[in-house]
């Protein structure tokens, strides 16, 4: 992980004094911004999610794939959490806190819109900083690689239907048309863009020509990130001003969700006798979240002002260092892992395979 990203958190409480501030000397530029939409799609915020979410699914090697069945018990674990688990409970997880729990101390008006919020970041797994977090916990690279390429796969067809029924689950209106728009803008089409120059630099210039690419484009996804929510929190200022509080309690479903989604994989995958190689980005692939995606969704569907882009913005600012801590207990509960069963011995040798 680099120094840039290993303080991400503090560049994203930087990015949100910077755009409360903006937002108050400079009240017409942001009306300018979110007022250039097409389709009900902002141009700008569209060409920042681009910068943001191509780079990384350069990285992604869908001829990986084949790998899958070579970690079956692993892969299993993975998509059940990320694709039965994580959605749902977040779900539960706001309707407690935010519709219940904490409901006297948040806007009245945007209670539902935080649920959404939270449902969204919660729909599709995270596709770039699991290769940090699998490289921290020592894990098995053809897992972490095959896994995220069939997460996202799967988010291609799965994103939309999941978000809609949870949020009509939730007596949320569901937009369906720019649901749909905001699945073909921000996963279908950059996928398609990431593949092609993929598969042409390498078939020009080898790996070396992609990891040039990667090392100039890499940067430029955080600066992207970060100009985002700019725009966001320029917009946002006022009521986090009114409402400080706002940010603390919606992380408070985020941080349950994480140690949950993650502990949980972490024991079915040992249960089942998966190596601890496997295990460990199994569960924080299990645990994180495709936040840009979530950003970029969650204005489209519910636009700047609202608590569903706020909440996906409290994701990005606890992502980093609760990831960490992941990492952290599953490095040393490594010897404990492994003294769960004998199959996690016996199948030792296949981590020199590939």
């Amino acid at each position: 992980m680099s120094t840039f990203e290993r303080y991400l958190t503090l560049w994203v409480a930087l990015c949100i004094l910077v755009g409360i501030a903006f937002g108050h000397l400079m009240p017409g530029f942001f009306q300018t911004i979110g007022s250039a939409e097409v389709a009900q799609v902002n141009l700008p915020v569209a060409v920042l999610i681009w910068l943001m979410v191509i780079p990384m699914l350069l990285k992604i090697d869908f001829t990986s794939l084949r790998h899958v069945g070579r970690h079956w018990r692993g892969i299993g674990v993975t998509l059940f959490i990320n694709w039965a688990v994580k959605p749902f409970s977040m779900a539960l997880l706001g309707w407690l806190f935010v519709g219940w729990l904490f409901r006297p101390y948040l806007p009245a008006d945007q209670i539902n819109s935080y649920i959404a919020g939270l449902i969204i970041l919660a729909a599709a797994p995270c596709t770039a900083m699991v290769f940090v977090w699998s490289n921290l916990t020592k894990g098995e690279p053809h897992f972490t690689l095959s896994q995220v390429a069939l997460n996202d796969g799967i988010m291609v067809v799965a994103f939309a239907p999941i978000v809609g029924l949870l949020l009509g689950l939730s007596s949320i209106t569901v937009p369906w048309n720019t649901l749909v728009l905001s699945v073909v803008l921000y996963i279908v089409i950059p996928v398609i863009v990431a593949q092609l120059v993929r598969r042409g630099l390498l078939a020009s210039g080898g790996q070396p020509a992609l990891d040039r690419l990667l090392g100039t484009m890499s940067p430029m996804s955080l600066v992207a990130l970060l100009a985002t929510l700019v725009l966001l929190f320029g917009f946002q200022g006022e009521q986090i001003i009114a409402q400080p509080l706002v940010i603390g309690l919606l992380a408070v479903p985020i941080l349950i969700q994480v140690y949950f989604n993650a502990g949980l994989a972490y024991l079915l995958n040992r249960a089942l006798g998966e190596r601890h190689c496997v295990a460990g980005p199994s569960a924080l692939i299990g645990a994180s979240n495709f936040f840009e995606l979530a950003v970029a969704a969650a204005i489209s569907l519910f636009g700047f002002h609202s608590g569903a882009a706020l909440a996906t913005v409290v994701g990005v600012l606890v992502e980093v260092p609760v990831m960490l801590t992941v990492v952290w207990i599953v490095n040393r509960s490594q010897g404990w892992y492994e003294r769960g069963g004998a199959r996690s011995v016996a199948l030792v040798p296949t981590s020199r395979e590939g």
